[in-house]
This record gives C-alpha cells, structure tokens and sequence, in this order.
C-alpha cells in the first residue's frame, strides 16, 4: 500500500493504518499460514483488493475494497463483525447512515447464504484522507430473492423506478443476468451514490452496450470499443462473466447517472504481459499516461509478468454524461495467484 500511495502521489501515512484497523484479526496474519477465511474480495482468497482510479480530468485515487472477518470466522460471524465495524467506525469518521438504516434489514440474515454478506471500500484522496462505502451481497437470502430484495432496497431509498430501469437494460436475459452487489456511499454528499452491479453471464460486447443505454448523454459503443481493445476476438465472455453497474445519486429518480462496466481480464489473455499491454492500450486511448500502470505493477510484484496472468485482476470503463473514468484492479497475489474459474 506505502508503494501504490507513492506511485499515486498520496500521503501515505492514513492508507496503511487504516486498512489494517479495519481488516481485525487478519492484518497481522503470517503469509505463511493459509488463510483464516476464504475471503470473495479477491481472486486468491485474500481479504483485500487494491485499485487505481483514472479520471479524464487528471485525477488519480487509491481504492481499497477488503472484507472484515471475525475472529473465528463463519457466515453468521463475519456479517456480525461487519456490523460492529460500522459502528466502529461511526464513533471516528462522519458517516452517513440513513441509507445503511433504511435497508439494513433486507440485508441482514440468521444464516446468510451468500459467498459473502457485507464488504467495505475505501477511496483515498491526495492528503491520505478515505470516503467509505458499503457493498450488500443481494443473495443474501438465496439467489432467487435477489431481485425482490434490491427493488425493496431502491423503493426505500427514494428510487421507485430505478430497478424497472435496470431490468430493462441489464436484467434482461433470465438465468444469465443476475443481481450481484447493492452499495451505499456513507457520506454526507448530494453526490453520495447508490450502485446496483449485476454479473452478466455469457455475455456479448453488445449486451453490455445495452445496458449501457440506460445512461442518457453517454456514447455505448465506448463500452464495445473498451472490450475490443482488452479482449480482441472475444464474441462471448464464457469465463468469468462481465458486470455492469448503475450510480444513483440525488435527484436520479429516474435514470443513473453513470454506468461501469467490468471486464475481467485475467481470464481472457494469456498472462499479465499481454493484459499490461492491452490495458496500455486502453489508457492511452483515453489519453492517460500508463506510466502508473508500469509503477502500479512493480509496487506489488517483482515476478515476471509473463509468468502467469491475475496481477491484473479486472478492468473498469466509467461512463457519465461530463466524465470518463478507468480503474485497474490488483490482486496482492498474498497467497499465490488467482483462483482459476
């Protein structure tokens, strides 16, 4: 994390600190011990998962997405200890909580049966200084609940039409499109979003450009343009599958106000090489120096880039009407490499 905030250009004495607070039992954990729980954040069963934000204006964050485990960790545990954590975390920072209390409930379980129940990231600015959300699992209470529970979750927040939106774009195709992920900005913002992420399987470049449309002033062929360049020859993503996801924010009672897709690199090149390369492309396609893509990579590693894929885990594409963004995600390959799909 020191080696992403000096690659970056962030102060780095908060990331650290903070990451590990929040991470409990298993920050001080041997890498030479298996892991205390095989954490869904990341490809190779750790808790934690490191991202770069590119923006069209030049901006560049530090994103933290982790999961918090219980001492002894189970299903039942590790949603309690997410629990406690917010409060924690409420007493020492300026939380927005009238989101998480009007949902609260629909995501909360006696015996969750998701992969996993609640997880956390961080986006740090230049001084160090982090904005929190909030990720709900939305199957939670089993796969077939999902798409009930999230309509439940947007009508109490103010979006009664949101979820209609969101099948009609993203939702279409039974079996295949699925509701993955419900998240809440915790801060006090009229640009505090909202998000809905939905896994896409099987999908076509143009699937993804449909869900796209739902975003009024944006270009979707961007969205085809984006996995031509990371996934040339690719017709149907068949592996890990693509995620499309939705902001809201105030006032968005109708429409989003931004769509992201996800493609998930890894599983589409041969090893990181190619998908630095490709991802090279990509950035500066969007006029973005990919000398901090170079710098991201060697703060985390110094094993050779063509000894297998998964250092880059997946890539974003961020779309809004006055702003074009990118994120590369890392894996900290803590525990070897990425689990194979």
């Amino acid at each position: 994390m020191q080696n992403l905030c000096d690659v970056i250009g962030i102060d780095k004495s908060t990331p650290p600190h903070l990451v590990g607070e929040m991470l409990g039992p298993v920050a001080n954990r041997s890498l030479s011990e298996p892991p205390l729980w095989p954490s869904g954040v990341a490809d190779d069963a750790s808790p934690v998962e490191y991202s770069v934000q590119f923006e069209s204006n030049g901006a560049r964050h530090l994103r933290i997405h982790l999961e918090r485990l219980a001492e002894n960790p189970s299903p039942v545990a590790n949603l309690q200890a997410s629990k406690d954590l917010v409060a924690e975390l409420a007493e020492r920072h300026d939380l927005a909580l009238e989101r998480l209390e009007a949902v609260q409930d629909l995501f909360t379980s006696e015996q969750p049966q998701s992969w996993f129940s609640w997880a956390f990231s961080l986006i740090f600015d230049t001084r160090g200084n982090p904005s929190f959300k909030l990720y709900f699992n939305t199957d939670m209470h089993g796969e077939d609940a999902a798409p009930e529970v999230v309509a439940e979750a947007f009508d109490r927040l103010g979006m009664p039409n949101a979820f209609d939106l969101v099948t009609n774009h993203a939702l279409r195709r039974e079996g295949l499109d699925l509701p993955t992920f419900f998240a809440i900005d915790l801060e006090h913002s009229e640009q505090a979003r909202v998000k809905l992420y939905v896994r896409q399987l099987n999908a076509r470049a143009a699937d993804a450009e449909l869900a796209a449309s739902a975003v009024p002033g944006i270009d979707p062929s961007a969205v085809r343009e984006f996995c031509s360049v990371l996934a040339p020859g690719t017709e149907v993503f068949d592996r890990r599958p693509l995620m499309s996801s939705y902001s809201f924010v105030s006032g968005d009672l109708d429409k989003p106000s931004n769509y992201s897709l996800y493609l998930p690199i890894r599983d589409y090149v041969p090893h990181d090489g190619v998908a630095r390369d490709r991802v090279a492309q990509h950035l500066q396609r969007l006029h973005l120096d990919p000398a901090a893509l170079d710098g991201s990579l060697t703060a985390l590693t110094d094993r050779p880039l063509d000894a297998q894929a998964g250092l880059l885990a997946h890539i974003s594409l961020r779309l809004s009407p006055n702003q074009t963004g990118t994120s590369l995600y890392l894996s900290s390959e803590a525990y070897g490499g990425t689990v194979q799909n």
